[in-house]
């Protein structure tokens, strides 16, 4: 039987599919990990441990269907993401992730004033600078690790890494590049050499594809160190969000996709380019597609960090507690700005804010505190997207978090939204053997994955949230002068001022 391998690495964890080639789910694997946090605001990761997970699943998936011919691969990865290597690939430092990494804002508003302001850096490289934007993040290791950056050559995202691992091809796709503002033109579809060599000095640029073709095959070394046989295609891989929208058929004009993960992230797929300050104009996965983009910092990495407070508590314990709280969590509201916030309010030092707590609250109510805090900023950046332009027909869920219903039922309520639950929520993974099955034999998006079921809002809940929801946005004007001072003293006290 003829099978695809289909890979991702996530935040917290590497998750591998093997296929077939009309999608039908043989066998999964997933391989946990943390990031490294060193100081406040820097979140990083090893990008030797990518290939590692890689290796590791792939022999694990192999074993378990010994029997099947894999007969292409697809990768992607968190992003964008900034790992420095030598020209031979080999890591100079610890990769230094996307938007919750918030160590290069001197360098935002460094290259910001250089290259001619906000909007001379929106209009063409699609976004402003942020924590999100890479640019910014190599010129941090330039001026915080000189010596480091002296033995630089080239730099990945974890796809890339992994196709380069896989083939020895140097390669990134272009949704990828249109995020390492400003190094990227979103209009001719190129690097700007210019504002490249000004903010990545003396780094090669990897050769652009869109994802999906065909970059490479596997190598003899690849071959020996993961079982996928010698010589078959490795496609172009992508950002795990985009692959996410690839694996549930999210990437039509008006398809909006809500991840739903370790943060929470949001594609909308326009007819043409949509530029706004307070979200991410980029391409799409597939040629001749444009989004408009957006991100929260924390989703389920709350609920994780609620989980461990209350000793490692079981989910589904904490689940069902938080739904016996009910509407409101008995007068809770929390602001979920628990790693400072991308989009739409780009703060990386907003914080994290929970009000009303009084003795006679419970793990439970402040468990739904937090399902129902993130599905604010899930509606915040909804109208966000809808004001600059964004046109949101149809809302599909995808990701870890929408297995079970009361968060995906909560976001609803709370947005008065429907939203369209595929048959399978594995995640990136999926999209990627899509991909690899395209690159033999091309299957439409909406077969790969159907919808399962459509999930409506509740009308009487959501109007009693719109109250909640009116003081959810008052919070962060009215507390952002006291956030920002408890964050320089959190950095002063981790010596980082």
């Amino acid at each position: 039987m003829k099978a695809v391998f289909g890979f991702d690495v996530g935040t917290s964890s590497s998750k591998g599919v093997l296929t077939t080639l009309s999608g039908e789910i043989l066998a999964t694997a997933q391989r946990p990990h943390d990031v490294q946090r060193p100081h406040s605001g820097h979140v990083e990761m090893d990008p030797r441990i990518w290939w590692t997970e890689l290796c590791d699943v792939a022999h694990e998936l192999l074993d378990q269907q010994p029997e099947v011919e894999v007969v292409s691969v697809g990768v992607s990865g968190m992003g964008p993401c900034v790992a420095l290597t030598t020209r031979d690939g080999e890591p100079v430092r610890p990769a230094i992730l996307y938007g919750v990494d918030t160590r290069a804002m001197d360098q935002v508003a460094r290259l910001t004033e250089e290259l001619g302001g906000a909007e001379e850096i929106l209009k063409r490289g699609g976004s402003v600078l942020s924590s999100q934007a890479a640019g910014p993040k190599f010129l941090w290791v330039k001026d915080n690790e000189p010596e480091v950056y002296d033995r630089a050559e080239r730099f990945f995202m974890p796809a890339s890494f992994l196709v380069w691992q896989l083939t020895s091809q140097y390669t990134l796709d272009h949704q990828s590049a249109s995020q390492c503002t400003p190094l990227y033109d979103t209009e001719s579809l190129t690097w700007y050499e210019p504002w490249a060599k000004q903010s990545a000095p003396a780094i090669e640029l990897p050769e652009l594809y869109w994802a999906g073709e065909t970059v490479g095959t596997v190598t003899a070394k690849g071959h020996a160190a993961t079982g996928l046989p010698e010589g078959i295609p490795v496609v172009t891989g992508t950002i795990d969000a985009w692959s996410e929208a690839l694996s549930v058929d999210a990437h039509n004009v008006g398809d909006l996709m809500l991840m739903y993960g370790t943060t929470m992230f949001f594609i909308n797929t326009v007819d043409s380019p949509v530029l706004s300050k307070e979200l991410w104009g980029t391409v799409g996965a597939l040629p001749n597609t444009r989004n408009v983009a957006g991100g929260m910092a924390t989703s389920g990495a709350i609920t994780g960090w609620l989980r461990r407070l209350f000793g490692d508590a079981d989910f589904a314990e904490l689940t069902e507690q938080a739904r016996q709280s009910g509407l409101g969590a008995n007068g809770l509201i929390m602001l979920p700005y628990f790693a400072g916030e991308r989009t739409p309010i780009s703060d990386p030092d907003a914080r994290g804010l929970i009000l009303g707590l009084t003795l006679d609250h419970s793990r439970g109510d402040l468990y739904r505190a937090a399902l129902e805090g993130t599905a604010m900023g899930v509606r915040h950046n909804i109208e966000a997207i809808e004001a600059v332009g964004g046109k949101i027909e149809r809302i599909i869920a995808v990701g870890g978090g929408t297995q079970g219903d009361l968060w995906t039922q909560i976001v609803s309520d709370v947005t008065g939204r429907p939203q369209v639950i595929p048959t399978h929520t594995i995640g990136a993974a999926f999209g990627m053997a899509w991909l690899a099955a395209c690159a033999i034999e091309p299957i439409p998006a909406h077969e790969w994955n159907p919808p399962a079921r459509m999930l409506e809002p509740n009308a009487e809940d959501h109007a009693r949230y719109d109250e909640l929801y009116r003081l959810y946005t008052s919070l962060y004007p009215a507390n952002m002068e006291q956030m920002h001072a408890l964050a320089a003293i959190q950095r002063a006290g981790d010596g980082r001022s």
